[in-house]
């Protein structure tokens, strides 16, 4: 009792005590456990695409049939999305993340043994729940461990982990599904979730930002940040988070939409949307187009990954770069780098070599675009409506995916060329970067 007195008053603020610490293995492993969980996302969220030939081969239905396949995992990532984010706020960020994983392992597993469209076409939506739950709660999570001048750096190299997994995907199935079916490319983005859902139970932390926000209790957050440095939150008294009394409001919408964020909210759905308008129509139809173009499945395959993989080469690149520079203009012009590249691929179809490169170089622009965006949707909300914030930006521009992903089959059963396909690329590549250089200003007039 005696050694508590000394204690009393004595307030640490959460956020400014993780700034002035090195990062601990304790934060490392927390970066370890998200990455891995957005790697297992963006292999599953991935696999319809990579399996959508020999899917369609072996079931003899022609691609356009395969268009409510492949949009039925993103609709369910929507409502996953959308639904996740406000129970993070109210019941705590790991109890959500554990939750999706099993979710998207589960189901993923199930759909390896659907035996037609309708059965695959539900099994996908049902993974896709899980799918959108867990990506910006990991992201809000990560956000929440990471002090302020390694926060972009080490989100975006998370949310690259999304890229890797993709692209991974893609490097699996080239040699698993002609070995052992499509089916296999499934079983493994089943059973590998399932196993890291014990490993989250044990490790996985809960944010203590959230634990103050939600009065948890003072013994609760001083468990979870004594890792970080025990003897000086053995001297705080209790806690707090910078934001805690200039944002009053407990229901997380009205945080979201209040007057100095509810402009930069929409400004971040537009934006969100646009770049996965691209992602998916590229990730979804891009081996398809290139089959149509006499490339062989494995080429096919291989070069879908290399989009993929392109993102994983640049999001640190870009984290680094929004932690020293405008984070609203980086972005911006990786944006529009992205439609002028996507054009180019569409006019190089006669050497093998070149497409390739600039598949990747496209991949780079676009995809190191959107692992930056849930970064900068972090850093814009506060605690108390940061996973609601994140995570509807995130469902909103699932909307992104699911037209990325109907057009590519619509546009191809009105015979559109695969050059014209990915020179109307251009357009959502415009829009994203306008959107998120207008928010960019909008943030700046609200802080001065």
């Amino acid at each position: 009792m005696n050694q508590a007195q000394p204690n009393v008053g004595k307030s640490l603020d959460v956020q400014s005590f993780i700034n002035q610490q090195p990062l601990s293995r304790y934060q490392w492993r927390v970066v370890l456990l998200c990455f891995l969980i957005v790697f297992l996302d963006g292999l599953d969220t991935a696999a319809m695409g990579f399996i959508a030939p020999a899917l369609s081969q072996e079931w003899g239905i022609d691609r356009a049939s395969l268009g409510p396949v492949m949009s039925a995992a993103l609709i369910g990532m929507v409502f996953g999305a959308l639904g996740s984010g406000p129970l993070a706020d109210r019941f705590g960020r790991k109890g959500v993340l554990v939750g999706a994983v099993l979710v998207f392992g589960g189901f993923s597993l199930a759909s390896a043994y659907a035996t037609d469209v309708d059965q695959l076409l539900v099994l996908r939506f049902l993974t896709g729940l899980g799918l959108g739950a867990g990506m910006p709660n990991a992201t809000t999570l990560l956000s929440e461990y990471t002090p302020e001048r390694l926060k972009s750096l080490l989100v975006t190299s998370m949310f690259c982990g999304f890229n890797l997994g993709m692209a991974g995907g893609g490097f699996i199935s080239a040699k698993m599904i002609p070995a052992y079916g499509w089916h296999s490319l499934l079983v493994v983005g089943g059973v590998l979730p399932l196993l890291l859902a014990l490993v989250l139970m044990a490790w996985l932390p809960e944010s203590a930002r959230f634990l103050v926000v939600r009065n948890r209790g003072t013994d609760k957050v001083r468990k979870t940040l004594s890792p970080i440095a025990p003897q000086v939150v053995a001297e705080a008294g209790s806690f707090s988070v910078p934001e805690q009394k200039a944002v009053a409001a407990r229901n997380v919408f009205a945080v979201i939409f209040s007057g100095t964020y509810g402009l930069g909210t929409v400004l971040l759905w537009l934006t969100y949307f646009m770049g996965l308008v691209i992602v998916y129509l590229l990730t979804s139809w891009l081996p398809t187009l290139m089959r149509d173009s006499g490339a062989s499945m494995e080429q096919a395959a291989f070069i879908g990954a290399l989009f993929q993989f392109g993102g994983v080469l640049s999001a640190v690149g870009v984290g680094w770069a929004m932690d020293r520079f405008n984070p609203h203009k980086v972005i911006g012009i990786f944006y529009l780098l992205a439609g002028v590249f996507a054009y180019a691929v569409g006019q190089s179809l006669g050497n093998i070599t070149l497409l390739a490169t600039l598949v990747l170089v496209a991949g780079m622009c676009v995809n190191g675009a959107q692992s930056a965006m849930p970064s900068l949707a972090a850093r814009f909300y506060p605690t108390q409506g940061r996973a609601t914030g994140v995570s509807w930006m995130l469902g909103i521009g699932r909307f992104g995916a699911i037209l990325g992903a109907w057009s590519g089959a619509t546009l191809l059963g009105l015979g559109w060329s695969f050059e014209q396909v990915l020179t109307a690329l251009l357009v959502p590549a415009g829009l994203a970067a306008v959107g998120v250089i207008v928010k960019g200003l909008v943030s700046h007039a609200d802080a001065t």
